[in-house]
């Protein structure tokens, strides 16, 4: 629930980031509430980001973003293969809520088919947390991440880059670890948890 002084912003900010399509700034939030300092402001945006309402990042403009109240919780995306690829990424069908436990990183979520990664403790059904990758060059050697194969799909294994290669390396000696040109992998993101429904 919101008070009567949260819902008054959050209503203001639903009409003007509706208007202009985008946020608008502390000093025409304190201008709109008829207030003299931004220390109100930033408390009820604070409230809002705790309540799941808005995401907001503190000192940096234009990062506020309405999620609403009504979705919270990280998108199960799709199913990643651990066994043969598989397509991925088809509508969001269920939300896992761990918002309590994890700060924000844009994580997403996938559901493990297969078992080519059991000797990694991540077994076919369970769910893994993923944050997304900009730059795989950057990643350890022997990161877990969802890479896509274009034309074959998304795959869970071991990143291994080597020079202008990469090789993506099963944690289960029955596959055959997939070795490709670094420009037809994209690293979709690494692992963070892994989530066992029991």
């Amino acid at each position: 629930m919101l008070t009567s002084a949260q819902q008054e912003l959050y209503d203001w900010l639903a009409d003007y980031i509706g208007s202009h399509h985008h946020s608008p700034s502390i000093r025409q939030m304190m201008q709109a509430m008829g207030l003299r300092s931004p220390a109100p402001v930033q408390s009820r945006l604070r409230h809002l980001q705790q309540k799941g309402w808005i995401t907001w990042q503190e000192g940096q403009a234009r990062t506020l973003q309405l999620l609403g109240g009504l979705v919270s919780g990280i998108p199960v995306l799709g199913a990643v293969a651990a066994g043969g690829l598989v397509e991925t990424f088809d509508d969001v069908q269920e939300r896992l809520d761990l918002a309590p436990v994890l700060e924000t990183r844009g994580l997403f979520a996938l559901t493990v088919n297969g078992d080519s990664m059991v000797d990694a403790y991540i077994a076919d059904g369970d769910v893994v947390l993923m944050e997304p990758v900009s730059e795989p060059s950057r990643l350890r050697d022997g990161t877990v991440v969802s890479a896509l194969v274009p034309g074959s799909g998304t795959t869970l294994k071991h990143f291994h880059r080597n020079g202008a290669s990469v090789r993506l390396e099963a944690a289960n000696t029955a596959y055959e670890p997939i070795e490709l040109p670094a420009d037809q992998v994209q690293v979709q993101g690494k692992l963070v948890a892994v989530w066992r429904q029991v």
